[in-house]
């Protein structure tokens, strides 16, 4: 299991229904695309990285680790709009406003990134799924994620496995023979995969399955409170972007 799903399944708030964490999440999700960067966007990030050090109960270091990865897809992102392609400085110069463009879509992208974290760390996968049909997903469409969601884990642990054994046999020693055992570690992976689909199949099969999976959702009612507070807290994030908008230059 990811250590963020682990994150998830042991949260302070794992019991709460879904629909209040998207609720906050992609609100404040949506608050960091559609408020100015400065200011709104840095209160965005202030905010869900409160809520999640705070009543959500994530450890800081899982936080970091988790958000290191799409804060480098920001990074890679904001990192062209500092330079233009053609006019007379060359082929390629630094954009005369481009690092005030690369600053605003890193304050975006990142404040955004960190409220869907906040969705991620608090509310596991296979709490959110099965809920999908109720609003309108097709079931077909939600099952196969469900059965990829769930074989994904397998085949992640098979790859640590077939690694952690090329390296108990000197497969990483050099370059030539990492390379080797990558390719023999994708060859296993891609084996294993059908392998793992045709049993997962034939078990589906002996079990009656008759094109839906059935599945026990935990019991969870909509908390009115709950939804109050974050509705609160997006409304007060607007208000005080526009009223330091106005006063900070």
């Amino acid at each position: 299991m990811l250590p963020i799903d682990a994150a998830a399944h042991s949260s302070r708030w794992r019991r709460r229904h879904p629909c209040e964490k998207a609720v906050l999440g992609f609100g404040l999700t949506a608050l960091a695309v559609c408020l100015p960067p400065w200011p709104g966007a840095v209160l965005v990030a202030a905010a869900a990285l409160a809520v999640l050090l705070g009543p959500a109960g994530v450890a800081p270091r899982q936080v970091w680790r988790a958000w290191r990865i799409p804060l480098g897809f920001c990074v890679t992102g904001a990192v062209p709009l500092l330079f233009q392609v053609g006019g007379a400085g060359g082929l390629v110069t630094l954009a005369p406003d481009g690092p005030v463009h690369a600053g605003q879509l890193l304050l975006r992208t990142s404040a955004a990134s960190l409220g869907v974290l906040l969705f991620a760390f608090t509310t596991p996968v296979s709490d959110v799924l099965p809920r999908l049909v109720r609003a309108g997903v097709p079931a077909p469409v939600v099952d196969v994620a469900l059965v990829m969601y769930r074989i994904s884990f397998l085949l992640l642990d098979a790859v640590r496995r077939v690694r952690e054994a090329q390296a108990a046999r000197l497969g990483l020693t050099s370059r030539a023979a990492a390379w080797r055992s990558l390719a023999g570690l994708g060859a296993t992976a891609f084996v294993r995969a059908f392998d793992r689909a045709a049993r997962l199949q034939t078990g589906l099969a002996g079990r009656g399955y008759d094109g839906t999976l059935r599945v026990l959702v935990p019991p969870a009612a909509v908390s009115g409170r709950f939804l109050g507070a974050s509705a609160a807290l997006l409304a007060g994030l607007v208000a005080l972007t526009l009223v330091l908008e106005r006063c900070l230059p």
